[in-house]
């Protein structure tokens, strides 16, 4: 038996965990030969997955042209070492929008991938065979070939965010943007700290009026949250308010899927005269503001949805003036 072997059917009695044999069923013994290849995994992964992780299926398409071909059997931590190396020594390239025949066209970015992205590279194919291993796809006793991978250490503790002065000129910038809800996307954004994939997906239904708060029914994580909503993003809303089904953000020529704002967001920041800041930095600069003002890690953690309150330390440097009261209010009597 080879890999061309493996069953049409095979990819979704793999999720099921059984194998139909008339009337009856057993465990998915034939997948578990090891036979199955990468690409078919990747498949049957992605039709399984229910996450929010818009740039997963990018980062497993790119798995799948770099070692798709390999079984289970034969890919090891070599294979993952070598393609992420290769990916490192590459420049990522962005979307730039169409050309006059309607063709999309990418740009090469001035950097390399960052560690960050190596390390979500990564993690991809390790949430890959974690998943195989689960539902009794990976042969027994396989080990995860992401297990020997080292992460690529980052530096999260440079934050890029907005001071008064930017924050004025980008926000005038986006007033003027040819997209008249650039504003308002960027104001939201910023005074919530939600991630731009959460704010694609509101719907008008999603807003709590009289309670002055938007429902996001699933976050990255997986988790339910609500933004609470400042009275002039309430207002901008006011501006625009349409039928609670539709897509607050959506595109202007298919009203289900969200509008594609990159090429009007660089626009912005290009009038505005601001370099090295990404849309995700809006996050970054809500949490920086709660930081300046008082806010506790704790506090800020909630308000970014972070499950791990690590993630929110990046922010500690900031968050300086509820530790001054903290110590003197208990510590400073000592003498």
């Amino acid at each position: 038996m080879n890999r061309s072997t493996l069953p049409a059917s095979g990819l979704a009695t793999v999720i099921s965990g059984t194998l139909q044999t008339g009337t009856s069923s057993r465990p998915a013994l034939y997948e578990r030969s090891g036979l199955m290849t990468i690409s078919q995994a990747i498949d049957a992964y992605m039709a399984a997955y229910e996450g929010r992780d818009e740039s997963r299926a990018q980062r497993m398409a790119w798995w799948q042209a770099k070692i798709g071909h390999l079984t289970l059997l034969e890919v090891d931590e070599d294979h993952i070492f070598y393609a992420i190396e290769e990916l490192s020594s590459k420049k990522p390239r962005y979307y730039a929008g169409k050309d006059a025949d309607g063709n999309s066209i990418y740009k090469a970015k001035n950097k390399p991938y960052t560690a960050a992205t190596l390390n979500r590279y990564v993690a991809t194919m390790a949430a890959l065979f974690t998943w195989c291993i689960k539902k009794r796809i990976a042969p027994k006793g396989w080990s995860n070939p992401c297990k020997g991978i080292e992460k690529s250490p980052e530096h999260n503790e440079v934050v890029r965010f907005l001071d008064k002065d930017e924050r004025i000129a980008l926000l005038d910038a986006c007033k003027q943007s040819k997209w008249p809800k650039l504003y308002l996307l960027t104001l939201l954004a910023l005074t919530t700290g939600a991630r731009s994939g959460e704010l694609k997906r509101l719907k008008w239904g999603d807003i709590d009026w009289e309670r002055s708060e938007a429902a996001i029914h699933r976050t990255k994580n997986g988790d339910r949250k609500t933004l609470p909503l400042v009275p002039a993003v309430l207002q901008e809303l006011e501006q625009f308010k349409s039928a609670e089904s539709k897509l607050i953000f959506s595109s202007t020529r298919k009203t289900d899927a969200p509008y594609h704002f990159d090429w009007v967001w660089r626009e912005a920041l290009k009038q505005a005269k601001i370099k090295n800041f990404r849309f995700h930095d809006l996050r970054h600069t809500c949490a920086s503001y709660l930081a300046q003002n008082g806010a506790t890690l704790l506090e800020i953690g909630d308000v970014l949805g972070h499950r791990n309150l690590s993630v929110t330390k990046r922010y500690s440097h900031l968050a300086t003036e509820h530790k001054s009261a903290l110590i003197n209010r208990v510590l400073g009597g000592i003498n």
